[in-house]
């Protein structure tokens, strides 16, 4: 064999240290490190970079699986099972095939004209690892240029998450870490101006109407009132044996990397020392760590402390569920009605985000829009649900009907669903009513916040708890002036 086998240059290279490169000359930026020293902020862009990290290693170890290096990478493979008299004889026609597309094609042809009519035994070792040394360089160029490409696209989207982040200081006004972080990842979005003016006038209008705050507080402290044991997530520490995979153990060969460790040594690197003028070439290869090594890698066992959540009946942490906004866009509920139901609306997706809960909204009319206020462009979603001016006509049913519908999930366990509403509407079907009580038996919750004083108080009566907001005109102008 004339040269390493198991050929994994692009995993090498990967492993070498460049990105963890790319990741330090990110956080050494001036913005970024500004926006690291926030204590809350700080998690969030480390968490960012980390799967940035895993996700550009994934991308340039690929690298190698293009056409022109598959190309190459067959032909070396193909070379250095050759023998010293298979090599002479048909190297000529592997160097032809490298020429379009090989960026070692000219020193092939310039090595192999050198040795003409002298078919030196060492020469088939060297050309091969000039080769390799070649197409090193070629995969480690091409995944600097993938890794730099990759750098700027995140490089961009961090600067737009601190832009985002920067006028959005009235949502993280609390400091609350948790909340910061659920913001940086719903900060991708590019909001315009009318996006940030709206959210601000909204913001100043909680400010100036207390109540509305104290209602959405009370609604996010009642998921923590809950005494259903199967929500009770207890930690419970205990030592555990676990196998972690290792590159210590030795149980498998998983292929090749450049290292100064002679108990895994290939067979092939000792041909330096069978020839004293390339024994120089062996040991200077053995201080640059660069002889070739059989990478291995196993599992080792070991102690370790792992953390569960058992359902316990003692006080515990409750799985708390998400919000679920049934909000009113008809025309009666135009005007200050209007403004009190979308102020709402924002204070419990900061409440949500402080809890590490989801926030959904439907507004519902003569037809039904919904919004996800706590997803990846949640923020871009609370701007355009903001937006949304209120009219046709009340249908709420429908609307009550299809949040049923979801509420029968896991994932709506322990859920808050908030009707807002002038509540100018006919009792519900005895058929609706029973699913309601259902689900309240599931540990989910009803409520509802009467924007009007008309409201139908039969039709109130099957929530849990009704609020009442509705200042007279005098009140508001006092609030706003």
């Amino acid at each position: 064999m004339l040269g390493a086998d198991g050929l994994n240059l692009a995993l090498m290279i990967a492993d070498s240290g460049i990105i963890d490169s790319a990741v330090n000359d990110l956080m050494a930026r001036s913005q970024v490190m500004m926006m690291a020293e926030n204590r809350g902020m700080r998690a969030s862009v480390k968490n960012h970079l980390a799967k940035w990290r895993g996700n550009v290693k994934n991308r340039i170890t690929r690298v190698c699986e293009t056409e022109r290096f598959q190309h190459e990478l067959g032909l070396y493979q193909q070379v250095i099972y050759w023998d010293e008299a298979t090599f002479f004889k048909q190297i000529p026609d592997i160097i032809k095939q490298l020429e379009w597309h090989s960026a070692f094609y000219m020193q092939a042809r310039r090595l192999l004209e050198r040795n003409k009519g002298v078919n030196n035994p060492m020469f088939p070792h060297y050309f091969c690892d000039q080769w390799y040394q070649s197409l090193s360089e070629a995969i480690r160029q091409a995944q600097l240029n993938e890794l730099e490409s990759n750098k700027e696209k995140v490089l961009r989207d961090l600067y737009q998450r601190m832009e985002t982040m920067k006028t959005m200081d009235k949502v993280t006004e609390n400091g609350d870490e948790t909340s910061v972080g659920r913001l940086w990842d719903m900060a991708s979005a590019k909001l315009s101006k009318g996006d940030v003016a709206v959210m601000k006038k909204h913001a100043s209008f909680l400010q100036k109407h207390k109540t509305v705050q104290e209602i959405a507080e009370q609604l996010g402290r009642m998921a923590s009132d809950v005494n259903d044991p199967d929500l009770n997530r207890a930690p419970n520490e205990a030592l555990q044996m676990v196998e972690e995979k290792s590159d210590h153990a030795t149980d498998d060969i998983v292929g090749v990397h450049e290292n100064d460790d002679l108990n895994k040594l290939l067979p092939n690197e000792t041909m330096f020392l069978a020839y004293p003028e390339l024994e120089v070439v062996f040991y200077k290869h053995l201080v640059d760590k660069r002889l070739m090594n059989y990478r291995m890698q196993g599992k080792s066992r070991t102690l370790r402390k792992v953390k569960s959540y058992e359902p316990e009946h003692k006080q515990a942490d409750i799985e708390k569920g998400p919000f679920i906004l049934c909000v009113d866009a008809s025309g009666s509920m135009s005007g200050f009605p209007e403004q009190c139901a979308k102020a709402m609306a924002y204070a419990l997706m900061q409440i949500a985000l402080a809890g590490d809960r989801d926030c959904y909204v439907m507004l519902f009319s003569t037809e039904q829009i919904t919004y996800e206020l706590t997803r990846q462009d949640g923020l871009r979603e609370a701007s355009d649900f903001l937006s949304y001016r209120f009219h046709g006509g009340t249908e709420l049913e429908p609307a009550l009907k299809r949040a049923i519908d979801v509420m029968h999930s896991d994932r709506y366990r322990n859920a808050d669903l908030v009707v807002l509403s002038d509540f100018i509407a006919p009792k519900q079907s005895e058929e609706m009513e029973q699913a309601v009580s259902a689900l309240k038996r599931a540990s989910n919750r009803f409520h509802a916040i009467s924007l009007s004083k008309y409201g139908n108080p039969q039709l109130m009566s099957m929530f849990d708890h009704c609020w009442s907001y509705h200042p007279n005109l005098v009140g508001r102008l006092m609030k706003k002036w």
